[in-house]
């Protein structure tokens, strides 16, 4: 089990058609070191947008990085 912590922001972004949701979320994951054997904390951004088109929400992940204290 691993402790997540979560937070979104709406930052506008030009190139999006209006009505376009767009935003960003931050979640800190604890993800498994294969190379060191040990666990880590990550943060991990995801920009989350919702295509009219589909009809439905799409998630990308935008950045990783090592959460040092």
């Amino acid at each position: 089990m691993s402790a997540v912590a979560s937070s979104s922001a709406i930052l506008p972004i030009s190139g999006f058609p209006a009505g376009g949701d767009v935003h960003w979320e931050t979640q800190r994951r604890f993800v498994w070191n294969e190379q060191a054997h040990t666990r880590e904390e990550h943060e991990l951004v995801y920009e989350i947008s919702w295509v009219n088109e589909l009809g439905l929400w799409r998630r990308f992940l935008r950045s990783q990085r090592k959460v040092t204290s």
